[in-house]
């Protein structure tokens, strides 16, 4: 299993790319498409700089290790388009949250279960307060999910 095309494009889409460190939803520093992290694990801080190059690269490293974490914690087959819409939600909540979620049960006991949809959906906040742009997010990966 490997994120597609589809699944990184939608990553991007939502994160964004932006090359000057600043503070998320969350209140995280965030740099490139979405990064609270680099490739050996220190923190983005306040005033941190990159090239839209590095940004990408380091974006590639990232979802790879969001793909790993994911790959580890699924128990069934499942399609590109499943898998890639479960990296993009961890990437946006983290493995930890994934790793505890209704989701990751649900798709583990049938990927195919319809009510996997609604689990995505409940994912639309951040810092207690629901997000549109997080609902309209859970909405695009279900819709990958589900995609045939």
């Amino acid at each position: 299993m490997t994120l597609n095309q589809k699944g990184k494009d939608l990553i991007i889409r939502f994160e964004g790319l932006k090359l000057e460190a600043y503070l998320c939803p969350a209140n995280k520093w965030t740099i490139g498409v979405g990064s609270t992290f680099y490739e050996d694990n220190s923190l983005v801080e306040d005033g941190d700089k990159i090239t839209r190059e590095r940004a990408l690269k380091l974006f590639d490293s990232i979802s790879d290790k969001f793909a790993v974490g994911v790959r580890k914690l699924i128990t069934k087959p499942l399609t590109t388009n499943q898998f890639s819409a479960l990296v993009s939600f961890a990437f946006n909540c983290g493995l930890g949250n994934f790793k505890s979620s209704t989701l990751l049960r649900k798709v583990n006991a049938n990927p195919n279960d319809p009510t996997i949809a609604a689990e995505f959906a409940k994912w639309d906040k951040a810092g207690g307060k629901v997000l549109r742009g997080l609902s309209i997010r859970r909405k695009a990966e279900s819709d990958l999910y589900f995609e045939k």
